[in-house]
Parts: C-alpha cells; structure tokens; sequence
C-alpha cells in the first residue's frame, strides 16, 4: 500500500485518530439495548408510550420514554455519557475535552429535571446497567398512580 497522509481530525474535532472517530459516530443515542427491552417490559404491561420525543414542546430535550397523559418522562442514562458515579471511567485520550463533555451533560440532565418538574412531570431517570425488569415495574407503578390521581382529581 503506498504511503497513505498522516490522518487529519476534521476542523474542530474532538477525535484523536480515525478510528476513535468512527467508533464514537457509531454509539447510538437513541434505541439503545437498554431502551429496547424496558420498552418491550413496558409494553407487555399494557402500557404505551412515546419514544424519543420532547415532553415539553418548549423544551429541547427529548425523553428515552413519554407517558404524556399521567406526565411522566423516562431516561434511560448511558454510564459513560451521563457520568455514571459506579462505572464511569475518565477516558485516557482527550480527557479534557470528553470530562468536559460529560460534566455538560449532567448539568443539562439536571436542568432537564427540574424544567419538567416545574411543568407537573415526575421525572425517572435509569442508568444503562440496572436491571430492566425492575426499571419497568418502577415506571409502570409510577404512570399508574399518576393516572389514577389524575382521575380521582387530585392531580
């Protein structure tokens, strides 16, 4: 193979190489495998949902799952990208920009929460490694009750 360039990041990039590049282009933001089976749980519970849409049209921010009657909101939080305090680990290449990144991240997160708190919406927020069958008994408890109160008039 003839001498190939030294590879350049695109302008104002934040990949260390092409192949670092090309593997953080390919994790997905949404659909997750996470995301996928508590949908499935949530689902087989009789439930339904909104997906990967704004609680708030206002709002920039979309939600993982939105029960937009009983104005409930779920996230389904990646460890690394939401900074998990169990399994994040700083990354070795870029930390600055990438620590950085995830601290931006959390911030919004909590800014997200407390918007649509402000609005009447219970906000449950799962990370990517808890256990989805327990995620879903949670939320499916959760727009019950608000359901219910909703129609009892106190809520």
């Amino acid at each position: 193979m003839p001498d190939e360039p030294e590879w350049q990041p695109p302008e104002g990039s934040w990949a260390s190489s092409a192949a670092r590049r090309r593997n953080m282009q390919a994790i997905r933001s949404r659909d997750t495998k996470p995301e996928k089976v508590i949908r499935r749980l949530i689902h087989a519970k009789g439930l339904r949902y909104r997906i990967a849409t704004r609680p708030l049209p206002d709002l920039r921010r979309t939600a993982d799952l939105v029960f937009r009657p009983a104005k409930v909101a779920v996230f389904v939080d990646g460890c690394y990208w939401h900074g998990c305090p169990e399994h994040y680990v700083p990354p070795r290449t870029n930390p600055g920009y990438w620590s950085d990144k995830v601290a931006r991240n959390i911030a919004r997160d909590r800014d997200t929460d407390q918007r649509l708190r402000e609005a009447g919406w219970l906000v449950l927020r799962f990370w990517e490694h808890e256990e989805s069958g327990l995620c879903a008994t949670k939320i499916a408890d959760a727009v019950r009750e608000r359901r219910e109160r909703s129609q009892d008039g106190n809520g």
